[in-house]
């Protein structure tokens, strides 16, 4: 089973980029979770409006200016992930810093390219 992902910041548009992360990664067979600021359904995956205490996650795809991640900080440290990819437009020196003294890879990427060049394992 490849690793899961948590999308914060998912959107219910098909045409923002949280969205079409989303469907990417079920097209590319990855496990998903997401938080977004409405509830709903992209593909077969459950937007939740809750920081729910996920389990078994390996990465965290961030879509949330760097003002909304400060609610997030002591989250998504919570979570133990692996690494955190901070999408084009969410880049955050100071959650990277407190991300990598918690022994978490703070990766500024594209969600979407990594898939695409075969990279986002």
């Amino acid at each position: 089973m490849k690793n899961e992902t948590l999308v914060i910041g998912a959107s219910l548009n098909p045409d923002r980029y949280s969205n079409r992360a989303v469907r990417a990664l079920r097209a590319n067979k990855y496990p998903v979770k997401a938080i977004g600021i409405k509830e709903g359904t992209v593909e077969d995956v459950v937007i939740e409006t809750q920081k729910n205490d996920f389990k078994n996650i390996d990465t965290v795809s961030l879509y949330l200016n760097p003002e909304r991640q400060k609610e997030y900080y002591d989250y998504i440290i919570s979570l133990k992930p692996r690494r955190v990819i901070f999408n084009p437009g969410t880049e955050n020196a100071e959650f990277e810093s407190v991300l990598k003294k918690a022994g978490i890879f703070a990766e500024v990427a594209c969600t979407l390219v990594l898939l695409r060049l075969k990279q986002y394992s």
